[in-house]
């Protein structure tokens, strides 16, 4: 695969290298400094030079992905989801100096909060304790009012969406997905059940192969419009096409295998059920009552439609608010935002032995349950994760909440997953 070629397929791409993550050693990658994005000049002047503009077809070729990552928007389209007249909810400051905070990473090697950041390649960094900012920091030129892509982190708020509606007894986790789209009776999801999709347990003729041009994963991107298509290229070119050609592979609930497909047919229950867009679900049911400071935005495909998978993009400072509330059993300021029912429904998380199927031996003891990563550790955290090392990560017997940005050269977050949660690990014996 050459870099160039695959454009903003880096959203879900950027991870080719990752059937070599079980030897990090043979991963060269390059030095953090120097991929600054300002230093480099991308997308400087008026106009910018030619070799420094960043576009949809060269997204991949890294760094360009560090500018583009919180200026999706400048890109291609996408709908605002509005915060609405509410003022922001409190964001109150008790900085700590976490910087020099020790950890030891993967080799057993120690390091600090500071130097994880930098090897990670961390765009922002945000942590709350007990509702209070204690760390907050900005690097390659991102701007605290600006939006930062989420990747699959957006799969979480689509399950949060859907836990809601479940609890409020408009969904039926146990429907089929025929029963709300009917157009999808002859597809994959025909006789799934809408919790089965929610948990990934899904049997679909699908891959999610980073390293094979011909994966199913580069079509689905190309029909996001995430991916310029080539010349030639029949399509689809729009998701609900795409997703209504997919085919059953084995049986339902057998196992977890993490597929984005799945959570773009919840996007489309969602939708069909509430007659709302996904943008206008998510303010009005999250993003207004949050109180959010800024508005986020959604990316679309060729035909308007939201990527409910990998689309979202917000700012650092919401994304607390936003892991605040769910830490505070769905409470803003006294104010429910979302049922602590559907908050606990999510934190129970599924079948672990289930969770194994999926071959990441890394994160073995979590299950995967309405698109949340349930770690059932001792501190009950759970985690919504996105690739290129995006992480909402919430501890509620830590009382804390820690958001990470990031533009990480390699996309699959399993390859920073140990070091990421031992500097977690680390911010929360810190503040403790």
């Amino acid at each position: 695969m050459t870099v160039g070629r695959w454009g903003l397929g880096m959203v879900i791409a950027i991870g080719v290298q990752a059937r070599a993550m079980a030897d990090e050693a043979a991963i060269a990658l390059p030095p953090p400094e120097r991929t600054d994005p300002v230093t480099l000049g991308l997308m400087q002047g008026f106009p910018p030079p030619p070799d420094k503009v960043v576009t949809l077809a060269n997204t991949l070729k890294f760094p360009n992905g560090r500018w583009a990552f919180h200026h999706l928007r400048a890109l291609g389209p996408t709908a605002n989801v509005a915060r609405g007249a509410l003022p922001p909810s409190a964001l109150p400051s008790a900085p700590r100096p976490l910087d020099e905070v020790a950890l030891t990473d993967a080799k057993g090697l120690s390091t600090t909060i500071a130097q994880w950041q930098s090897a990670t390649y961390t765009d922002a960094l945000l942590v709350l304790h007990r509702g209070k900012v204690v760390y907050e920091k900005y690097y390659v030129g991102m701007l605290a009012e600006e939006p930062h892509v989420l990747w699959s982190t957006t799969k979480s708020f689509t399950g949060l969406l859907a836990a809601m509606l479940i609890n409020e007894g408009k969904l039926d986790p146990q429907a089929t997905i025929a029963t709300y789209v009917p157009e999808l009776a002859a597809s994959a999801w025909g006789d799934a059940t809408l919790q089965q999709t929610l948990d990934m347990t899904t049997a679909v003729q699908y891959r999610e192969d980073y390293t094979d041009p011909k994966s199913p994963l580069f079509q689905y991107a190309r029909a996001a419009g995430l991916i310029p298509a080539p010349a030639g290229d029949g399509g689809p070119h729009a998701l609900f096409d795409y997703l209504r050609t997919l085919r059953k592979d084995g049986e339902h609930g057998a196992g977890f295998v993490y597929k984005s497909v799945d959570t773009e047919v919840v996007g489309l229950v969602l939708q069909r059920v509430t007659a709302k867009s996904y943008a206008e679900l998510a303010a009005e049911r999250i993003w207004r009552p949050l109180g959010a400071e800024q508005d986020a935005y959604v990316w679309v495909d060729p035909v308007g439609m939201a990527v409910t998978s990998i689309g979202l993009n917000a700012t650092l400072r919401d994304l607390a608010r936003f892991g605040e509330m769910l830490r505070n059993d769905g409470k803003v300021d006294g104010r429910e935002v979302v049922p602590k029912a559907a908050i606990e429904a999510i934190r129970r998380g599924a079948d672990r032995e289930k969770f194994k199927a999926s071959g990441l031996t890394e994160r073995f003891g979590y299950s995967y349950h309405d698109n949340w990563w349930i770690a059932h550790d001792t501190d009950g955290s759970f985690e919504a994760k996105g690739l290129n090392g995006q992480h909402i990560h919430i501890n509620p017997a830590a009382e804390l909440v820690i958001v990470k940005l990031s533009s990480h050269p390699l996309g699959n977050t399993i390859h920073t997953h140990t070091i990421d949660r031992r500097a977690f690990a680390a911010i929360a014996g810190a503040v403790r």
